[in-house]
């Protein structure tokens, strides 16, 4: 597995997030070297759909993507839902999109990306009940365990985890891609 040793991996969720779609991809990011940090709109903590709770690192108001390496968007309808509606979250990942920095997306994670207007010509896959929404943003979806396009690296569903978390360890291990645009 590449080693990402010195990177900074922001995850962008809030209440509601898929509790395994937040805590799988932290753990290969961690166990890659690393750094996974929880960036939300809510402070202090935010809790999963099953239960999960865990720590905001870093307020989405005050976040930078030039500080991060890479972003994870994890699904969870509650949370996608929310995070789409929150201007500084939509700004914060559309921001990876424009410097050419690798993301990851899950689940109902994709629809953050309808609204940061980052799609347009892209390939991608989610769970399936987006696939209209991410056509009409101007993406192609693909029915597939993982897909990766320049840099952005989709998923379906939790079930899809151990595929989406072996490419967005290598994604981010290769860092800034060209074709990687908004």
């Amino acid at each position: 597995m590449p080693a990402l040793d010195g990177k900074k991996i922001a995850f962008l969720a809030t209440d509601g997030f898929e509790d395994s779609e937040l805590t799988s991809p932290w753990q290969a990011v961690s166990d890659a070297g690393g750094q996974a940090l929880l960036v939300s709109p809510s402070e202090g903590s935010i809790t999963g759909k099953n239960g999960h709770e865990a720590t905001v690192d870093q307020s989405v108001s005050g976040a930078d993507a030039a500080d991060f390496d890479g972003l994870v968007l994890p699904g969870g309808v509650v949370n996608a839902d929310d995070i789409r509606m929150d201007a500084d979250a939509v700004a914060f990942a559309r921001a990876f999109f424009e410097a050419g920095k690798p993301v990851g997306v899950i689940c109902h994670g994709a629809w953050i990306l309808t609204d940061a207007d980052v799609l347009r010509g892209r390939t991608l896959t989610s769970y399936a009940s987006l696939k209209t929404d991410l056509r009409n943003a101007g993406a192609t979806w693909v029915d597939e365990e993982v897909h990766v396009d320049a840099g952005l690296v989709s998923s379906r569903t939790p079930d899809d985890l151990p595929a989406f978390n072996a490419k967005i360890v290598e994604e981010f291990a290769e860092g800034e891609h060209e074709e990687q645009t908004a």
